[in-house]
């Protein structure tokens, strides 16, 4: 890590889908008013999912993330991260 990220904030998305979700779901360049993080309240929080729908959902808990934001939260989505990659959910 370089400083361009931090461990806990909205994940990053390819290019071209932040294209295709920024003409297709309102408020979506509000994420990234943050720097990008390798695990999110979102990832935490919903199940993988490839969809516009799934993208919506996924940016109301980015964006709970970003209003809400205060040390608690950060480290429950840090012991979330750890739960999830333990119990293979992520997989």
């Amino acid at each position: 890590m370089k400083g361009e990220m931090h461990l806990v904030g909205p994940r990053t998305e390819w290019n071209i889908l932040v294209e295709n979700y920024e003409r297709g779901i309102p408020y979506y360049n509000e994420r990234h008013i943050v720097r990008p993080g390798i695990s999110g309240w979102a990832q935490v929080c919903y199940p993988y999912g490839t969809n516009l729908e799934d993208a919506r959902q996924k940016l109301m808990y980015d964006l709970y993330y970003i209003k809400h934001w205060r040390v608690w939260l950060e480290l429950e989505t840090l012991l979330r991260t750890v739960v999830v990659v333990l119990s293979r959910k992520g997989l």
